[in-house]
């Protein structure tokens, strides 16, 4: 008989392992599943998938900006998670932020210095990632509308005003893309630290660190906390929770909208509504799997980046469709969500008593 009861609180470590075992499973089901229906070395696709984010220097440090990305993202909506207000719109707010770069490097190229341009864009983005995610916390708070839809179509929209400006500002006339912004003169373009790869990743590690001791040792960290935990609690202990609400969505925002200015400022010099990547969405695979914690966020970005870069190499290295890629991406991370469940719970197998038995 398999008993299943509710786990108390392990140790990090301890968690990390169940997660490494799932990931295990994982891969030994990818392994099966390769020479049942392909008749390929599995050895020859898991080299792939290695191949895809270390195989070249180039193909290094992509991987670790699109790590970056991912966890700064994932820092943002962070906040709100833990404080049980569940923030869907990042997708949505990336793009707000990555709006208010744009339109700085259009509006202002030739009237401004460049970076006097730059300082603008950096203040435009957070604000305008700010606004998108104040917008459904204002209603959240005053009017206690549900936040996951409300922040979830917020998505929708960020997407058409992008695809409108982008038509609007598309270059060359015609092209239906927006295209690299300010190529010749590279006005509003920020500065290089050692290559065009460095600057996120610098960004996103001091990020954790900031956020590590904001949600751990700060007052603001403390009321989000209890706000998550009961807001009976936090209303009987003085807390306002309308404003933590608040407050922490505007931070959420905050936090995007600077990703959008890193993606359009830094990385790509141009915007689309697809600059995201669907990052918004995976960073909350991301935030819930590291329960929160701003430090193992940087294992789980780290992973589901090497899978997807995996699965597209795939799909070019050996011969494989990209959808045999993304099938084996989708059983590792099942697999890795799998595990969750023995975090919270464990079976107990006891056999059956002599006396049921011979009643039966």
């Amino acid at each position: 008989m398999i008993h299943i009861s509710k786990r108390g609180e392990i140790s990090r470590v301890k968690s990390l392992l169940i997660h490494l075992a799932g990931l295990l499973v994982g891969i030994a089901l990818c392994a099966l599943i390769t020479v049942a229906t392909t008749g390929k070395n599995p050895l020859d696709v898991f080299a792939a998938i290695a191949k895809g984010s270390f195989g070249s220097t180039r193909k290094t440090w992509i991987f670790f900006q699109n790590t970056a990305v991912l966890l700064l993202i994932s820092l943002a909506v962070t906040p709100a998670f833990r404080m049980r207000c569940w923030n869907l719109g990042a997708e949505g707010q990336v793009l707000a932020g990555a709006m208010a770069t744009t339109a700085c490097m259009v509006l202002l190229s030739g009237r401004v210095s460049s970076a006097f341009a730059i300082v603008c864009m950096l203040v435009s983005s957070m604000a305008a990632g700010a606004l998108w995610a104040g917008i459904p916390a204002v209603f959240k708070a005053r009017f206690n509308t549900n936040e996951t839809l409300f922040t979830l179509m917020m998505n929708y929209v960020a997407m058409q005003i992008v695809n409108y400006f982008c038509v609007v500002w598309e270059n060359p006339k015609g092209s239906g893309q927006m295209g690299i912004i300010n190529q010749k003169t590279q006005f509003g373009w920020v500065p290089q630290l050692y290559n065009r790869y460095l600057l996120v990743i610098v960004v996103a590690l001091v990020f954790t660190v900031v956020m590590y001791f904001y949600l751990n040792y700060t007052k603001h960290g403390f009321e989000l906390t209890v706000v998550g935990e009961s807001e009976r609690t936090a209303r009987y202990v003085g807390i306002k929770v309308e404003r933590v609400v608040v407050r922490t969505m505007l931070l959420s925002g905050l936090i995007c909208g600077l990703t959008g200015f890193v993606l359009v400022g830094s990385i790509n010099h141009n915007v689309s509504s697809s600059i995201a990547g669907g990052q918004g969405f995976t960073a909350v695979m991301v935030s819930w799997l590291a329960k929160f914690d701003p430090i193992v966020m940087i294992l789980f970005s780290a992973l589901l980046i090497f899978l997807g870069t995996g699965a597209k190499e795939v799909a070019t290295s050996i011969g494989l469709n990209m959808s045999f890629g993304d099938m084996l991406t989708a059983v590792l991370i099942f697999c890795i969500i799998g595990s969750e469940f023995f975090v919270n719970y464990k079976l107990s197998f006891h056999k059956a008593s002599k006396e049921v038995g011979e009643h039966v």
